[in-house]
């Protein structure tokens, strides 16, 4: 039995030009753009491992899974939010949904935006010029096989 479980995924969604927005803001919306939270979401806690991992980067910082959790336990008490989904586990699956879409490496048990590049050069890289034509090409090939 063949299971129907995708290689790649990706979303993406078009909001409104960000204007004057606290960088959790900005990066929340960076966030809902690709598809890592869905709109009306309460849980949102891949918004604060993004933003801890962007902090982490401006000093080419390598962190834990522990030391992520632990930095976004503040950045929540900080933004007046539950600190809820702190789990060891969920931490991780969060990372490795930034890992799957090429924003995030990992060596060593240690975390950090791939290359420590910034973010816009990393979706143009990976996945404007990497993910979204692989993508199509593959719909293209399904397409392509309906018409036989």
């Amino acid at each position: 039995m063949v299971k129907d479980i995708p290689l790649t995924e990706i979303t993406l969604r078009r909001y409104e030009r960000p204007y004057d927005s606290s960088p959790r803001e900005l990066v929340k919306k960076v966030c809902l753009s690709l598809g890592l939270l869905q709109p009306g979401d309460s849980r949102d806690i891949i918004v604060d491992i993004l933003l801890v991992l962007e902090e982490a980067r401006k000093q080419k910082a390598w962190l834990s899974s522990f030391e992520i959790r632990d930095k976004v336990e503040v950045v929540r008490k900080q933004n007046s939010l539950e600190v809820k989904g702190l789990a060891e586990s969920n931490i991780r699956r969060q990372l490795k949904r930034l890992r799957d879409i090429l924003l995030v490496d990992k060596q060593e048990n240690k975390y950090r935006i791939s290359e420590f590049e910034n973010l816009a050069e990393l979706f143009v890289n990976k996945i404007e010029r990497f993910l979204i034509p692989q993508t199509i090409e593959r719909v293209k090939e399904y397409l392509g096989k309906l018409e036989k």
